[in-house]
């Protein structure tokens, strides 16, 4: 018989199984690892391919920011599927809004893979790639958050940060994948087979991931958080219409439903902020220093896709970690900690990133003319990027799931942390890679600009480190939020 997992607060919550745990676990973590694939996806196809694929031939430079700019596109509709399916989400149950947010995930990344591209029709190919960013966008917008509610109120108290985790780990599994499957194809195909056919397997390939989350999903439980707190609204949400002759002529519809307390400003500007580091500095590692290395600093295309992988391993150390730290020490002792560190960090590690390129090359060519790539680079090189990953991504993120479920309280916590997560992200993941190529340009091809990016990023999430309440084990039936 499976082990009862319990979760004390101040109401009695319906019991799950140990096995219906794993069950909300592996569903979060699958869903997060789709999104981050799709993210990691594109952004190294964007930074490899995707510019002679989907733009008329010209300035390199140009085209890798028309394709970031593309990459950007999809956050706009994140915002809008935050605020629809976070509503949703308060009003229906987790379960169901995030069996539908997979399948449009999924559906989209999958279509990418089919793409006819600018040479076979022209203007009609980035359209396309705009739309299908545009459905990935709707639906990822309230996917991590729901899978970060899902485990949250499914966890018991004294393990929620390790718990939730696993959606970090989520990310970290999906750029993994991501970025191996693009190394293999960048090491056992010609250039011109990446071009032609091979950088259509991973989109492709990737509705295999979507099939086992949704089948998960079908069999899995709704929270007993959400069981809890939707007891007190219910007369809210469903009183019944008033009869003929009941002697209220006024009342002619169905209440609509509202719950009765509001997000409090203070909750969703400090969640916001812990965010706003987080995603900005996911936007420059993950995403723009992968064409960085490429375009500006010549790093072969196998050197940019390896160290995402080599990163990424170790994240799996990392995560669980961190999540372990802020269940013993608090959420805001540990953010304060890691925060500090993280600007004590970027400079040395930009300057071991573009200080480490060695001296080997291998010649590749490159639109008719041969460009000689560096392919050995030194240790610090790649000590420096892991560094820069784990501790100003990773750990930001293994601390922000849980620490944003806390902040808010249960009648709203889906609607607010949707809109919480997603709102900076557009500003920073969505667009920050695009202004980080601009500043690169504008300067020459310097890294500074990327630095002083991430220290403006990285600051944010300290000054909300600062000024938060401590929410570690806060109770998640409490309908107010924590600030």
């Amino acid at each position: 018989m499976s082990e009862k997992v319990s979760t004390p607060t101040k109401q009695t919550l319906a019991e799950r199984t140990t096995a219906d745990l794993v069950k909300a676990a592996m569903s979060g973590w699958l869903g997060t690892a789709l999104e981050f694939m799709d993210f990691q996806l594109y952004s190294l196809a964007a930074a490899l391919v995707f510019s002679e694929l989907f733009f008329p031939k010209g300035n390199p430079g140009i085209a890798v920011v028309s394709a970031m700019a593309i990459y950007g596109v999809g956050y706009v509709a994140r915002p809008i599927g935050a605020w629809y399916f976070g509503r949703l989400g308060d009003r229906i149950g987790r379960k169901k809004v995030l069996y539908i947010t997979i399948a449009l995930m999924g559906v989209a990344t999958t279509l990418i893979g089919f793409l006819p591209t600018y040479q076979q029709i022209g203007l009609f190919a980035p359209i396309l790639l705009v739309l299908l960013r545009l459905i990935q966008g709707f639906g990822a917008g309230a996917e991590i958050a729901g899978a970060s509610v899902m485990l949250a109120e499914y966890a018991p108290p004294r393990r929620r940060g390790i718990i939730s985790s696993l959606v970090a780990l989520g990310t970290n599994s999906g750029t993994l994948f991501a970025s191996l499957v693009w190394f293999l194809l960048v090491q056992f195909t010609s250039e011109q087979q990446l071009i032609d056919w091979g950088w259509r397997i991973p989109f492709v390939g990737s509705v295999l991931v979507m099939a086992l989350a949704v089948y998960i999903r079908l069999h899995l439980k709704e929270t007993p958080v959400f069981e809890a707190t939707q007891e007190e609204l219910l007369e809210v949400y469903d009183r019944p219409l008033p009869k003929a002759g009941d002697g209220d002529a006024h009342a002619v519809a169905k209440p609509i439903a509202k719950p009765t307390e509001r997000i409090s400003v203070k909750a969703f500007l400090a969640a916001s902020a812990l965010r706003f580091g987080q995603s900005g500095n996911s936007g420059m590692v993950q995403t723009y220093l992968v064409s960085f290395l490429a375009v500006n600093l010549l790093f072969s295309k196998a050197v940019a896709t390896q160290i995402v992988i080599y990163s990424s391993i170790l994240g799996f150390l990392t995560v669980p970690l961190v999540g372990m730290l802020g269940d013993r020490f608090g959420r805001r002792t540990v953010y304060r900690a890691i925060t500090a560190i993280g600007m004590v960090v970027i400079v040395p590690c930009f300057l071991g990133i573009v200080h480490g390129v060695g001296t080997h090359t291998v010649p590749t060519k490159v639109d008719g003319k041969i460009v000689e790539y560096f392919d050995q680079p030194a240790l610090w090189f790649y000590i420096s990027y892991i560094l820069l990953h784990n501790l100003t991504v990773l750990a930001f993120f293994s601390l922000e799931n849980i620490t944003m479920a806390e902040m808010f309280g249960g009648q709203r916590r889906y609607e607010a942390l949707a809109l919480s997560k997603e709102l900076p992200n557009l500003l920073t993941a969505g667009f920050g890679p695009l202004v980080a190529a601009w500043l690169v340009t504008l300067f020459s091809g310097s890294w500074i600009p990327l630095a002083c990016l991430m220290f403006f990023y990285t600051g944010t999430t300290l000054v909300a480190a600062l000024v938060m309440p401590e929410v570690t084990d806060r109770d998640l039936t409490e309908p107010k939020d924590a600030m």
